[in-house]
């Protein structure tokens, strides 16, 4: 007999603990801001007419520096998050799982 796995709750409905990346915040936050300020950066140089492979490369280094805060915090949800509820409640890990597979998918555009 095969199982429907179960549907995710909405965002607001995910969790009451604290989040998995809790302990790794002040990092991600620390890469987020920087972020902000090449962004701000490309803004300007946009803004200032600069050289478009020279404006490109600030994109794609922006863009790689997003993805890598992407996968810390899915490196902290799977450690966190997951692994409690794998420990702690069947039901609820194949919620988890399920959960971490669809975001997986959006993040590779499967």
């Amino acid at each position: 007999m095969t199982t429907t796995p179960a549907t995710p709750r909405h965002a607001h409905e995910r969790h009451t603990e604290a989040p998995g990346y809790a302990d790794n915040k002040a990092d991600h936050l620390a890469r987020l801001h920087k972020i902000e300020g090449q962004i701000r950066g490309i803004s300007r140089m946009v803004t200032d007419d600069r050289y478009c492979i020279d404006v490109l490369t600030q994109i794609s280094a922006a863009s790689h520096a997003l993805q890598e805060v992407a996968l810390g915090l899915l490196d902290d949800h799977v450690r966190g998050c997951v692994t409690d509820a794998a420990r702690t409640d069947a039901a609820h890990a194949e919620e988890k799982f399920v959960e971490f597979n669809a975001t997986l998918r959006r993040a590779l555009r499967l």
